[in-house]
């Protein structure tokens, strides 16, 4: 900034004896307020119409002794320029930061080397630019910048040598703003003082807009925290509704294993987002720890077991996810995970997650084709919102993109109940309340299972669950552990893993940060395996990942805060604790929650599938490894499934193919190796990662035809500071984790 001081020697003289006759130079501006201001006008318009005329101040009277002028300079020396502006009277005030006093912002420009690129000319007698017009107002020491605007104080007081002054919001005298083009605040010094009373206003005003501002803010993150958890609905609650009929259970423990599970994904949710990945990621009981789970619900030695069948399967469910999960937190805090990802591609992970959900075909349709008169209307409304009414803004925002399960859910919920209450569902001497008594009557047999899966006024949850209910831990009883659960829990552990590192790579892009470090993504894994005891130990019956269907929120809601999935988190703990949430979401009717499930797999496969965009997807070999993988996937386990089926089996047709681990090919002589391997053949995601990740590592290919994942380096991390805050620990946590470094993680 060059200062242009034109004024003459005399003219010095006569502001000296000028400030000789006043007791302060504020007291004399203010007496001659009015003077000055038109003369800094009638100064400013000459110099505007300029012709480079020097211009000189009017004569004030008396001489004083002689005072040199200052020549301005580019090699300035900023303690120069202060004692120059005591000797003339210069009044400057240059930053727009609050609480600082004019030569503390003088000093700390002149260390800072300059500061706008634009050249500003302030007047040395009244410490304003030239740059602009101001013209007074009587507004309690407001002044008016040409385009109309009024700019007043904000009642903070600053000490300087030569009296008290009011500063502005923006550090600037009496509360005056002045901006150059650049929108720059660059120190006016308003003559007017500021009234007390206006003072007090102003900070009132200034109080309320940040308080307004500040609740605006958190009603917005508890706004879009739910809307996260919403559109997530369907992978976070539905699991139960399939496996508590099969093992047995009530509607009581349906709504109890469901509460279970919402307070589960709310405290793994905020512990992953402070200290696993910390990408903005729910956490819940995945589709991944489903087909295991029915595989040794149908164990032989279980089907024929009728007193406490549901608590003892629950505990053996348990111990085997407890033994799964150790071996991955072992994964991610050794290391191995980090030498893993070497291996792990898109060629990888896409088919393995596909199988996931292709896996459950033998139950979606046949298990919602009972009630064809809602499911088929189920499925067709959810595929109009996300397909054709997906860019339609209600109040400016897309209700049916983002709300499509939920809200599809609840209108064909009303659409059955009105079914119901219309006598859709009764049946001629047959019993609608108690739909079991009806297998003893030939007449109402085959309508039975229609009663049960179709009805809505089938459960009694809402009249048996307490309103307030606290999960807690062992609520099923002490764990059982066997050695044949433990082998299949710790290649399903395996497969979770996989799912999760291309949900981490693909959320890392989505957010536009660069991907984690392999240590990141260890400790996202091992804190996984962590958050998966957790589940074996209160009952959920299921392990705990990243859901899949995270990459597909992020890109509907455009949310992806840190912040909002923690409070939707706090919210999921909440409402965990009233136990008539679990129980309204056990009462879904069976054939309903079948056919919302048959979007949410079908989902599940196409997010798999599109890990292949960071390949070479056009590529014949990575055509030929994905679809190899997904056919033999399908085909081996339909092998073993089908090897020696059992048709005195009382089991619906969806069930049959999960209870063929105690029949199948493979008989070594040990029972609990027998069934441990039949049962990981009949897995199809564990087949189809097994020939998924053999072929594309023994089959050659560059790099970038088979879409290497690319991770950060740990050094990235250390020396940028967005890096540091998006993956790494917090710094009270990394104090006491030092250890951590040890492993990489």
């Amino acid at each position: 900034m060059t200062l242009q001081l034109v004024t003459a020697e005399e003219d010095y003289l006569k502001q000296k004896k000028r400030a000789k006759h006043n007791k302060s130079h504020h007291s004399y501006r203010r007496k001659n307020d009015a003077h000055s201001i038109k003369q800094n006008l009638s100064n400013s318009r000459a110099q505007k119409r300029g012709n480079g005329k020097k211009l000189g101040w009017k004569k004030q009277g008396g001489v004083a002794g002689k005072v040199d002028p200052f020549v301005p300079r580019s090699e300035h020396n900023p303690r120069e320029l202060r004692l120059w502006a005591k000797r003339t009277g210069f009044v400057f005030d240059y930053s727009g930061e609050v609480g600082t006093s004019g030569s503390e912002k003088f000093e700390a420009f002149g260390r800072n080397g300059g500061g706008s690129s634009s050249k500003i000319e302030i007047d040395p007698v009244m410490g304003r630019t030239r740059g602009k017009e101001i013209e007074p107002e009587s507004h309690g020491g407001a002044t008016r910048v040409k385009n109309g605007a009024v700019l007043d104080g904000r009642g903070r007081k600053e000490k300087e040598h030569d009296g008290e002054r009011k500063v502005g919001l923006n550090g600037n005298a009496n509360g005056v703003v002045n901006r150059d083009g650049n929108g720059n605040g660059h120190g006016v010094s308003a003559v007017a003082p500021v009234n007390e009373g206006e003072e007090d206003k102003g900070m009132i005003r200034s109080i309320c807009f940040r308080k307004g501002r500040s609740l605006l803010m958190e009603v917005s993150l508890i706004y879009y925290g739910l809307q996260h958890y919403l559109s997530l609905a369907g992978s976070l609650v539905l699991i139960p509704l399939v496996m508590v009929p099969v093992i047995g259970g009530t509607n009581k423990d349906a709504a109890t294993i469901i509460s279970t599970i919402l307070f589960l994904s709310g405290i793994t949710t905020i512990l992953h987002s402070y200290f696993g990945t910390r990408l903005p990621l729910v956490q819940g009981s995945s589709f991944v720890y489903l087909a295991p789970a029915l595989i040794i619900i149908n164990a032989q030695e279980y089907r024929n077991l009728t007193k406490h069948k549901f608590r003892h399967i629950m505990r053996e469910l348990q111990g085997a996810i407890i033994v799964g999960s150790v071996f991955q937190c072992i994964l991610g805090f050794s290391g191995l995970m980090s030498v893993l990802l070497r291996l792990i591609n898109p060629i990888v992970v896409a088919p393995t997650v596909a199988a996931v959900g292709l896996a459950f075909f033998s139950y979606g349709f046949p298990q919602a084709g009972t009630c064809p008169e809602i499911t088929i209307l189920q499925i067709a409304l959810v595929l109009i919102f996300t397909l054709y009414l997906r860019g339609i803004s209600i109040f400016g925002r897309h209700l049916f993109r983002i709300y499509a399960v939920p809200l599809s859910l609840t209108i064909i919920w009303i659409y059955a109940s009105f079914l119901t209450v219309g006598g859709a569902y009764n049946y001629k001497g047959c019993n609608p309340n108690i739909p079991s008594s009806n297998m003893l009557m030939d007449a109402c047999r085959k309508h039975a299972y229609t009663m049960n899966n179709c009805r809505t006024d089938v459960s009694n949850a809402l009249s048996t669950v307490a309103w307030v209910r606290i999960p807690y831990p062992l609520q099923w009883g002490i764990l059982i552990f066997h050695f044949r659960t433990f082998i299949i829990m710790v290649l399903v552990s395996l497969v979770a893993s996989m799912d999760s590192v291309g949900t981490y790579r693909t959320t890392s892009l989505q957010v536009n940060s660069r991907p984690p470090t392999p240590g990141v993504v260890s400790r996202g894994i091992a804190l996984e395996g962590f958050c998966s005891i957790l589940h074996g130990l209160w009952g959920s019956g299921t392990g705990s990942t990243t859901l899949t269907e995270n990459t597909h929120t992020i890109d509907i809601t455009k949310v992806a805060s840190r912040k909002v999935v923690v409070v939707g988190a706090a919210f999921l703990i909440l409402f965990s604790f009233i136990g008539k949430v679990g129980a309204l979401l056990a009462s879904i009717p069976q054939a309903l929650a079948a056919s919302v499930l048959c979007f949410m797999w079908v989902l599940t496969a196409t997010l798999g599938l599109s890990n292949l965009q960071y390949s070479q997807s056009a590529s014949f070999r990575n055509i030929t490894i994905v679809g190899v993988s997904l056919f033999l996937g399908m085909s081996i386990p339909a092998y073993f499934q089908h090897y020696q089926a059992d048709s005195s089996l009382i089991l619906p047709s969806y069930l049959v193919r999960y209870a063929a681990a105690s029949n199948g090919p493979f008989r070594s002589g040990i029972k609990q190796l027998d069934f441990a391997i039949n049962a990981l053949m009949s897995l199809n995601m564990v087949v189809t990662l097994l020939v998924a990740f053999l072929l594309d590592n023994i089959v050659l290919g560059s790099q970038q035809e088979r879409g290497v994942y690319v991770w950060s380096r740990a050094k990235d991390i250390a020396t940028d500071p967005s890096l540091q805050s998006e993956y790494s620990l917090p710094k009270k946590v990394a104090r006491h984790c030092c250890w951590f470094k040890c492993l990489r993680v």
